[in-house]
């Protein structure tokens, strides 16, 4: 599937944080991301998700990153939040209820091409008992 998709990715950097361990909890979830330190927080932008997916499918929690993405969609856009620290090793942990108190990554994908459902079930597609379920099955 080719998309259009316009990811921004921000992290608070609180005073006991390093910045570089912020920006390297975002490079693990995702490595095409173009980092850099502005003030008081880490910006990021890419226009892949592909290993984003990837550590969906690997940690089996597609249903739950359905779930997220439709939570908090507005129009083109969908929105979510990550724990910093299951980022940095490479873990996808939604962070749902109250914020962590270093704060959490803050992810908006804007999508362009395709619609955002079928750009979610690209990424994220429907299970079935635990299993994506694809068209030509």
């Amino acid at each position: 599937m080719i998309y259009s998709i316009d990811v921004q990715i921000t992290a608070p950097v609180r005073d006991t944080e390093v910045p570089d361990r912020i920006a390297d909890a975002i490079t693990n979830v995702f490595p095409d991301a173009d980092v850099e330190e502005g003030h008081g927080e880490i910006v990021a932008e890419t226009h892949s998700v592909e290993h984003f997916s990837e550590l969906l499918h690997r940690q089996e929690i597609l249903d739950t990153a359905r779930g997220e993405f439709f939570s908090d969609r507005r129009g083109d856009t969908i929105s979510f939040s990550l724990k910093k620290q299951a980022a940095f090793q490479e873990v996808v942990n939604f962070a749902v209820g109250n914020p962590d108190e270093l704060g959490d990554i803050h992810v908006r994908i804007r999508v362009t091409e395709p619609t955002v459902e079928e750009f979610v079930d690209h990424v994220a597609p429907p299970t079935e008992d635990g299993k994506p379920v694809t068209d030509d099955s």
